[in-house]
């Protein structure tokens, strides 16, 4: 017998996740690269970091499992108590973690496409079966159409809000509704500081209401992989208990720390970042043949009304521009364009025009 023999038999037909491809590993002699493809903060982080970080001088000891000091400083951030929060290894390890406390092999978790693959992918991993429910062809949820796909096995619903890769809200009653049914909502919130609205008042009133956020996308931490999520404070205790007690490494932690404490600069740069967003909208907008989707998060989506957007996607890559392609039905003819700085953007368009 080989060793695949021994593994659960499901997991041999999970296809593995699709993540960005890092720059040190794009470059070529002679070209520049514009990564544009993972929705990072370009302006990097906040220089309270680097300070931080070179300074702290307690690597050599494992972390605080109990995350008391981050804690401390995101309660202070989001208005919540200490008790109703809980940090990961970026929100991938949580959404990761709820799926692994509330599945039972075959449960089915709704999955609202398209939308994070993240979410069908941890699904899997945990022996869920994922359940696809479609948006509106505006990318607004149909509320009707996932209470129908409920079944007595449904555990939990993902609601990424901004959505991704749609750049779209989800009203905060559609959210209500679909927690009025008693499942576990989880709302994403990654893109949350880009547009300042946030779910949390429903989590007040819905025990079922979980909101996730991060720090890869506003403050420039992707590679230190640090998210968070807000929970009834119950279910947060419980979630610490069966979680890897040293999760969060202590860089991750001085970094978010002095991230909080610097949140003048931070939001500078999310101003900038909304700013840019705006105006790269119209400058994709008189390209001619693309059709940008109005976004409140830090990336836009565009739809190639001519031509393959694979096509595109490729002659880009050969320019040293790099955006995210979907090969899936519903995407196949759409890019997502991460908003970079102004430059970024002019690069871009320039090369849009060649390529039309």
């Amino acid at each position: 017998m080989s060793w695949r023999d021994k593994v659960r038999p499901y997991l041999l037909s999970v296809p593995s996740y699709e993540g960005v491809t890092p720059p040190e590993a794009m470059k070529e002699p002679g070209r520049e690269i514009i990564k544009l493809d993972g929705n990072e903060n370009l302006y990097g982080c906040s220089p309270h970091v680097r300070e931080a970080l070179s300074q702290y001088s307690m690597y050599h000891l494992y972390s605080d499992p109990e995350q008391r000091d981050l804690r401390q400083s995101l309660a202070a951030y989001t208005g919540v108590g200490e008790a109703h929060i809980l940090a990961g290894n970026g929100s991938d390890e949580l959404i990761d973690l709820i799926l692994r406390v509330f599945l039972e092999p075959g449960d089915k978790v709704l999955n609202l496409v398209p939308t994070f693959g993240m979410y069908s992918f941890s699904t899997r991993i945990c022996a869920g079966e994922v359940v696809d429910v479609e948006r509106e062809a505006d990318f607004s949820l149909n509320v009707p159409r996932v209470k129908k796909a409920l079944t007595s096995r449904t555990k939990v619903i993902f609601i990424a809000s901004p959505n991704n890769p749609t750049g779209n809200l989800t009203a905060r009653e559609d959210i209500e509704e679909i927690a009025k049914t008693g499942i576990i909502v989880v709302v994403d919130e990654a893109y949350f500081e880009f547009c300042d609205v946030t779910a949390l008042p429903l989590m007040r009133k819905y025990d079922n209401v979980l909101v996730l956020r991060t720090f890869s996308k506003w403050t420039g931490l992707a590679g230190l992989r640090l998210g968070y999520g807000i929970f009834p404070a119950e279910m947060a205790g419980f979630l610490r208990q069966v979680k890897p007690p040293y999760n969060i490494n202590r860089a991750a932690q001085v970094a978010a720390i002095a991230s909080l404490n610097d949140l003048p600069y931070l939001q500078s740069k999310v101003k900038a970042i909304i700013k840019e967003r705006e105006r790269l909208f119209g400058l994709l907008q008189e390209v001619g043949w693309l059709e940008p989707y109005p976004s409140q998060a830090n990336f836009i989506l565009a739809r190639v009304l001519r031509g393959q957007a694979a096509e595109v996607h490729q002659a880009l890559k050969q320019r040293g521009i790099f955006i995210r392609y979907y090969n899936t039905p519903r995407l196949k003819d759409y890019l997502r364009f991460s908003i970079g700085l102004p430059q970024h953007s002019d690069a871009l368009i320039e090369a849009l025009k060649q390529i039309s």
